[in-house]
């Protein structure tokens, strides 16, 4: 279906799906300042093929779902927290797990299996711990349970504080750089990572909205302890190339939630590359369909 909006918690959450709603759902929940188009049309339709109703979804501050007007100080917002003060973020991780709570109650679907990626990976572990009931299995790939866990490389770190692109071919440009830095080596091509940029930058781009992404994550501190007593079954998936948020956050996630599964691929970076996709949907979707019959 086309894109559709719900009103929700004060803000506009844009939000697609695809295949028969009477299906178990694969909520799928995208990373820090990326749309939910980044979650490929032809990847939505593989998990279609497998059974599942699939909904996908821009979170705040990211594609057509309502950017916020307050600004963010990314530096006050660390420094603040380094003194042990209130942060000042303008919302934090579990007001974005409520979006995504909201959006399943507004298609009425009782539970879902959710996945989510980098930040969306945050979100997901954020719903199942804030919602437990309404997750029939989690799935987090390529996420950490806490900002401090599993820090960026130096030259990562160096990429996503720098300063925003200010047209599409400077964006276009600033992805192949980010590719190189952190993408999954030899399994993409320039061209695609080029082309994805610049649907992105159309569909929606404002550095402001990431900024604030970024403080609700580190404004939430770290989940460990928390995870530790989830009893959501949880797959964590995690690539050895990924340097935006290195292996040991998957590790970490995986050995706090009582039995999860952790799958490490080798090769794969921080991206959902055109030849890691058979792998990963076989692996969500055998995870969901093992836990669907006591849904």
């Amino acid at each position: 279906m086309a894109d559709a909006f719900v009103d929700l918690n004060g803000i506009r959450i844009c939000y697609e799906t695809f295949g028969d709603p009477s299906d178990p759902t694969l909520l799928l929940v995208m990373g820090l300042g990326s749309p939910m188009t980044d979650w490929d049309d032809d990847l939505c339709h593989l998990f279609v093929d497998r059974g599942f109703h699939v909904v996908r979804f821009d979170n705040r501050d990211a594609g057509l779902s309502t950017f916020l007007p307050e600004p963010v100080d990314l530096f006050a917002v660390l420094g603040a927290i380094n003194n042990g003060d209130d942060p000042g973020a303008p919302y934090l991780l579990a007001d974005m797990a409520d979006d995504a709570i909201g959006l399943l109650d507004h298609l009425g679907v009782a539970q879902a299996h959710v996945v989510g990626i980098s930040l969306g990976g945050m979100i997901a572990q954020t719903m199942a711990l804030d919602h437990p009931s309404r997750l029939a299995t989690l799935t987090s790939i390529m996420s950490t349970p806490g900002p401090d866990v599993a820090p960026p490389a130096p030259e990562a770190l160096q990429v996503l504080l720098g300063p925003p692109a200010q047209n599409v071919e400077e964006a276009m440009d600033r992805s192949v750089v980010n590719a190189s830095i952190w993408g999954s080596p030899e399994l993409y091509t320039e061209t695609e990572v080029r082309e994805r940029a610049r649907r992105n930058w159309e569909r929606h781009y404002d550095p402001n909205g990431s900024a604030r992404q970024l403080a609700a994550i580190l404004a939430s501190g770290d989940r460990t302890e928390r995870l530790r007593s989830l009893e959501v079954p949880t797959l964590v998936i995690h690539g050895t190339a990924d340097t935006l948020i290195p292996q040991v956050g998957g590790e970490a996630t995986a050995a706090a939630v009582p039995d999860a599964k952790l799958l490490i691929i080798e090769g794969m970076g921080h991206d959902l590359a055109l030849p890691l996709w058979s792998q990963l949907v076989e692996a969500i979707t055998g995870h969901a369909a093992q836990h669907q019959a006591s849904v």
